[in-house]
């Protein structure tokens, strides 16, 4: 399927019965996430499992101007609530987990143990769906986030998580540009090299599900004319539906261009694990904090 927005993206989730999917919020006192919560609980999207300090979060339910239902686990340290929230994953009480008022540190240092069931086989890897005005439909965006310099058998992975979840959401063979600064193979652009590699896998059955193209511009990759011109036939040029990033400098420096400049909105989620994750910035605004919630609940609405 393809969406033109995160409006149509979304017109799907929630609902009643075994459709909605509960966020687990780890370190929930805080103002900005749970009035995000509230407002994917209020839309029928999402419910809520709330874990944290259970007075200091009652305090803040208080303030908020509208109350939302939830359910409240009292935890006496963030660490315990982290691990709380991974056992709700474990026995299928919650679909997707969200930070809260705590540090990425802290809480990664807990999901990565070994009893909290959290890590799969693969690398851990950042999406962004991206909705850009100009363009006729929404994107993924992986790694901008969390891999710094990925190696080939890494970006084999990110690219497998970024389609996997896309599938989730409701994308169907998803078209994968892998960019680089140059459309032709120069074995003194390892980025390039990479990305022919990966176009070799797809053809061979290893990375299944999606088209793969590389190494293309940026240019080529979101412009048909473009690819025309240079003489590039590529079914994937002009209509991607998602972009894979040689490394975080250039994707983080892509995500914030498309946002600043060209008035993109952007939602992003961490993949890889048994669950989604939400990795929203403790500082970051409501609006910033509920796109992600509900991006989440979309990647496990098929699960």
């Amino acid at each position: 399927m393809v969406y033109k927005s995160f409006d149509e993206l979304f017109a799907g989730i929630g609902g009643a019965g075994d459709r909605k999917k509960t966020v687990a919020v780890m370190a929930a006192e805080d103002a900005h996430t749970l009035e995000a919560v509230g407002q994917a609980v209020n839309a029928g999207i999402v419910d809520a499992v709330l874990i944290g300090d259970g007075k200091k979060i009652e305090q803040q339910l208080d303030l908020l101007p509208k109350k939302f239902a939830n359910a409240i686990i009292h935890a006496s340290s963030n660490v315990d609530a982290v691990a709380t929230a991974a056992e709700l994953i474990k026995k299928g009480e919650a679909h997707f987990l969200l930070k809260g008022l705590l540090q990425t540190g802290e809480m990664m240092k807990v999901l990565m143990r070994e009893e909290s069931d959290f890590r799969t086989e693969r690398q851990l890897s950042h999406l962004s769906i991206v909705q850009i005005p100009n363009y006729h439909k929404l994107i993924g965006l992986t790694d901008a986030a969390l891999n710094v310099y990925p190696d080939l058998p890494q970006k084999k992975e990110i690219v497998i998580n970024a389609v996997d979840a896309m599938h989730s959401m409701g994308f169907v063979e998803p078209k994968v540009a892998v960019l680089a600064p140059v459309e032709q193979v120069n074995p003194k652009i390892q980025e390039t090299v990479d990305a022919d590699a990966l176009k070799l896998m797809n053809r061979q059955g290893e990375l299944p599900g999606c088209i793969v193209d590389g190494p293309l511009s940026y240019d080529l990759a979101m412009n048909r004319e473009a690819a025309e011109v240079k003489g590039i036939d590529s079914a994937v040029a002009g209509d991607v539906d998602l972009l894979v990033v040689p490394n975080l400098s250039v994707g983080n420096t892509l995500l914030k261009a498309l946002r600043y400049s060209a008035k993109a909105t952007t939602a992003g989620i961490v993949v890889g694990g048994k669950v989604p994750l939400v990795l929203t910035s403790r500082a970051a605004e409501v609006a910033a904090k509920y796109l992600p919630i509900v991006l989440a609940a979309a990647a496990c609405a098929r699960q």
